[in-house]
């Protein structure tokens, strides 16, 4: 059977509508419906819902619904392509406060650290002057064209994939992966993490929430665009199979179930930063989600964009103002 004929089973079985499953899973009744058909595949974090829904496993779900894995490490870097430089000048800096809570753990001063997924060399960075060597790594041309012109006597940058760095066994103190963890497959990550950290080694996975903290009326608007791409992703196929991402709130749980760790624990931060209405309509901009959209169906946004900038432009005034991003970090000690 097929993913579609699975879904229609399950719900046939114990007499829901769509409407009713639509709700269960905060979806839309069409979504179900283009599930049904064959039209569209719930993302991964859906299936879980259903498979808890219905007391099946995953497994029987997933048995035509998804590529390869290295199909999707592939898509994901895709994704990236074409706006590296709006997300270069609007994403938030990594927190030094980060390096200090990281080297704290150590126990010294690291020796060599790895940014995983490094993107344009934002987060990588951040510590520079704070260890002797820093290696970003992405699998991202844009991304790294941009990361490139950073590089200098202790920072450098490679592209690969986080499951194959092609770093030697046991040679890294530090692996710090910022906003980019749940474009990586976790299983295959961590037991790279696993095989280059030195047995000592930590490992550090930190994301921030969205929107920053600054005025409601800003972050209703933002959550209303970022509400109506989820619903265009979970129904337009061509959307849907451009990416594969994984549940932030699990990197804890995958840390800790990996056993690769002695010590796992999550750090709550916040850290103020400059913001005007050029980079609040730049922060959404950044988002590879409204980036597919407008790039393969702008016609699907359009109108919703518009109406988010016209209120931006209205609630900022041109002004500058101080945001609050707000941070979570996962880490673990080897």
């Amino acid at each position: 059977m097929t993913t579609a004929e699975i879904i229609k089973e399950l719900r046939h079985n114990v007499n829901m509508t769509q409407d009713e499953m639509a709700q269960a899973l905060f979806v839309t009744r069409q979504a179900v419906s283009r599930w049904e058909n064959g039209d569209t595949t719930p993302n991964l974090e859906t299936l879980k819902q259903i498979s808890k829904m219905f007391g099946i496993s995953l497994n029987h779900l997933l048995a035509t619904a998804h590529n390869t894995d290295d199909t999707t490490a592939e898509i994901n870097a895709e994704r990236f392509i074409g706006f590296a430089d709006i997300y270069e000048n609007s994403r938030p800096t990594v927190p030094v406060h980060s390096v200090e809570i990281i080297t704290e753990y150590l126990g010294r001063i690291p020796d060599t650290v790895v940014d995983l997924g490094c993107g344009t060399g934002l987060s990588t960075l951040v510590w520079e002057n704070k260890c002797r060597h820093i290696i970003g790594i992405d699998p991202s041309d844009d991304m790294l064209s941009v990361a490139k012109t950073k590089s200098n006597k202790n920072v450098s940058f490679i592209k690969a994939y986080s499951d194959n760095t092609s770093l030697p066994d046991n040679s890294v103190d530090v692996v710090f992966c910022s906003q980019a963890f749940h474009w990586m497959n976790p299983a295959d990550t961590l037991a790279e993490v696993n095989r280059i950290l030195k047995d000592d080694g930590i490992f550090a996975v930190i994301d921030c929430d969205w929107p920053p903290v600054c005025n409601v009326d800003a972050e209703i608007a933002y959550m209303n665009l970022f509400n109506k791409v989820r619903v265009i992703e979970e129904e337009h196929n061509e959307i849907c199979k451009t990416f594969h991402r994984w549940d932030k709130n699990n990197h804890l749980k995958n840390m800790i179930e990996s056993n690769y760790f002695r010590y796992c624990r999550e750090i709550v931060y916040d850290n103020f930063e400059d913001c005007n209405v050029e980079r609040f309509l730049a922060l959404a901009q950044s988002q590879g989600s409204l980036q597919t959209i407008l790039k393969l169906a702008p016609e699907l946004i359009e109108k919703d964009y518009l109406t988010f900038q016209k209120s931006i432009y209205k609630i900022f005034d041109k002004g500058m103002y101080k945001v609050s991003f707000c941070y979570r970090m996962r880490i673990g000690v080897k």
